[in-house]
């Protein structure tokens, strides 16, 4: 089947450019505002780090269940139109999570909120990567790791609004209902400017043609390069997720400082992470995306050795560090998932669904760790995982072009030739 869809407008992509910008960040303002109350949230309902990441399990429960079938929706009703249904979800799940903790109910939160959070951020996370990913191909340049720079500065914006928050002792519920109303008006009005349904996948029409000629589409999941993306993706989202979860509550408990304290580490490391997203968007074009994500993620190792060894001080500028070092693992998996943009979307919900694994192990793993040994010792976990997907960093090279079957000039910019090869 031969596309018929006409060429998009520089005017037009650069609107849908701005629009994904708005929607990952608004994403992690989302995300934030309640990782930036874990802490608070910890001592309302009297919760041990073991409890305790038993209750985050409920968020990875959540999303990994509602992953896989998350680019199946796409392609039903649309790129908008999914992130519409996640955004609900996760809108909703944060007011029910402000109410459980202002009445002190651990199944509330957990089954009640947590889990329609982790649903509806699930399926956001796919679909506003695969618009992201779409944008990326049309314009002919590395811009996803710029996507998630927006998520990380909405998280850095939610994160010091929530140390704030805590310091003034305004409730949980209170400040989550003013961040699911700020964020679902500008979402709404955003998401106008995506691109048309036609441009969003190329998928559906390649199922198409594969039942026509008797033939099924191959499982993503049986691909061995989408796998190994997967666990890189995986790796990154360990890294980064332990520390989204854990890193506050480490720096009250281990470091013995106050809550406002390790928030503010919290948001260094969100800081970090964006500095680390915006850069890396050009140093990836010029050294490619193997070296690049190698030398992330040995910066997250040393990062969370400063964090779990180093004095209070010290462990500031790991927070740093460690945001750097998570920065990019993450986004290039995502866009290495998408290089044939007619198995994007497949592809993507299944490294997607893998990364999320990490969510689901995190919060348990770091709980148990942290009962036995303690929360900072136990964010030592970090290096095991990041050791063993060194060896599998070349996955996430570009596919040549000559291997796809969509081999023929991007819309925008007459392709990505630089990216078809990394060192």
């Amino acid at each position: 089947m031969t596309s018929t869809v006409a060429p998009v407008t520089e005017a037009r992509l650069r609107a849908a450019h701005r629009s994904v910008l708005v929607v990952f960040a608004l994403a992690g303002i989302a995300f934030a505002a309640w990782a930036s109350r874990i802490a608070d949230a910890k001592h309302a309902l009297h919760l041990t780090p073991g409890q305790l990441g038993a209750v985050l399990l409920a968020t990875s429960a959540g999303s990994l269940i509602a992953l896989p079938s998350a680019g199946r929706i796409v392609g039903r009703v649309g790129v908008a139109t999914t992130i519409r249904i996640g955004l609900s979800m996760s809108l909703v799940g944060l007011t029910v999570v402000g109410i459980g903790v202002s009445v002190a109910s651990v199944p509330l939160v957990a089954a009640g909120g947590l889990f329609v959070v982790g649903s509806g951020i699930g399926i956001w996370d796919v679909s506003m990567n695969l618009e992201g990913a779409t944008v990326e191909r049309l314009l002919g340049r590395t811009t996803m790791p710029l996507y998630h720079a927006s998520f990380s500065g909405g998280t850095v914006a939610s994160a010091f609004v929530g140390a704030l928050m805590s310091w003034r002792h305004v409730s949980v519920l209170l400040h989550l209902v003013a961040v699911a109303v700020l964020v679902l008006a500008v979402g709404v009005w955003q998401l106008r400017d995506f691109l048309p349904r036609e441009l969003e996948s190329e998928e559906a029409d390649t199922d198409a043609e594969s039942v026509a000629s008797g033939e099924r589409p191959r499982s993503a999941w049986l691909e061995p390069r989408t796998l190994l993306v997967g666990l890189v993706v995986l790796a990154a989202a360990f890294t980064e997720g332990t520390a989204n979860d854990w890193l506050s509550v480490a720096f009250v408990d281990g470091h013995d400082l106050p809550t406002w304290a390790g928030v503010l580490a919290f948001a260094v490391f969100l800081s970090a992470m964006t500095v680390g997203r915006i850069v890396g968007t050009s140093i990836l074009d010029r050294h490619g995306r193997v070296p690049v994500v190698r030398a992330t993620f040995v910066l997250a190792v040393v990062g969370s050795l400063m964090v779990v060894f180093g004095p209070a001080w010290l462990a500031y500028a790991g927070a740093a560090v460690w945001g750097v070092g998570a920065s990019l693992g993450f986004p290039v998996g995502m866009s290495a998932s998408a290089d044939d943009p007619k198995r994007a979307a497949a592809r993507m919900s299944t490294v997607a669904t893998i990364g999320y694994a990490a969510f689901i192990a995190g919060p348990p793993l770091l709980g148990f760790l942290g009962d036995h040994f303690g929360v900072l010792r136990a964010l030592l976990a970090v290096t095991v995982l990041i050791a063993v997907a060194l060896l599998v960093v070349p996955a996430v090279a570009p596919l040549p072009r000559s291997t796809r079957p969509d081999a023929e000039p991007d819309v925008a910019t007459g392709g990505r030739e630089a990216q078809a090869s990394d060192r």
